[in-house]
């Protein structure tokens, strides 16, 4: 079966080597593009970030992004920051986000834990997660953030630290993960994996 054609979002404010790399180590060669119509072709769309959520979301504004976003019917991926961007609103920077989440990113209540929460954690995942199958129970990944989403019903896998949040989210054919898949070895590459697996009852639910 041929693999599907898959495009990482260049969102002007992100780290996309270490994800180009990640999907090609998988046998994939992801386009990166701001080209709505290429965007919209794609079979996969990865909506990567690092930053501010505001400076993101001015950015997605200005490449005139955030309506072709909203209206993917495709499995769309969004990591880390641009998992928070599927969100409805984020207090970093008080903005308001593409919507598709209905919940919102709020600073990590961290208690007397460091951040950003930056390292390795496990992650408990609902059963019906697709993008952890394969995986066993409280698989490490890596995190990065001082901003987390609340734990919801559109939360697939949940974190502690200090707190539990929403490690991974979903609605219909959007997933997001706050941690770096691309960053997170063995168990990132069977996530991404996964994710180009999908099937059309995958993102039905």
């Amino acid at each position: 079966m041929s693999k599907p054609s898959l495009v990482i979002v260049d969102t002007a404010c992100a780290n996309i080597s270490s994800v180009r790399f990640a999907f090609e180590r998988l046998g994939v060669s992801p386009l990166v593009t701001a080209d709505a119509a290429q965007i919209n072709s794609a079979d996969r769309v990865i909506l990567p970030g690092v930053g501010t959520a505001a400076a993101a979301m001015r950015n997605l504004q200005r490449l005139e992004l955030v309506d072709t976003l909203r209206q993917l019917q495709q499995p769309v991926l969004g990591i880390c920051l641009g998992m928070q961007l599927l969100t409805t609103a984020s207090a970093e920077g008080d903005v308001d986000c593409l919507g598709i989440i209905p919940t919102r990113t709020e600073r990590l209540q961290a208690a007397d834990l460091p951040l950003p929460h930056m390292g390795w954690n496990t992650v408990d995942g609902r059963a019906d997660n697709p993008l952890l199958a394969g995986l066993p129970d409280a698989s490490y990944f890596y995190f990065v953030h001082s901003f987390a989403v609340a734990v919801s019903a559109h939360t697939i896998a949940s974190c502690h630290y200090g707190q539990t949040f929403a490690a991974m989210v979903r609605s219909g054919n959007f997933f997001g993960a706050q941690f770096h898949p691309e960053r997170s070895g063995a168990a990132g590459a069977t996530i991404l994996k996964n994710f180009l697996e999908l099937t059309d009852a995958d993102t039905r639910t």
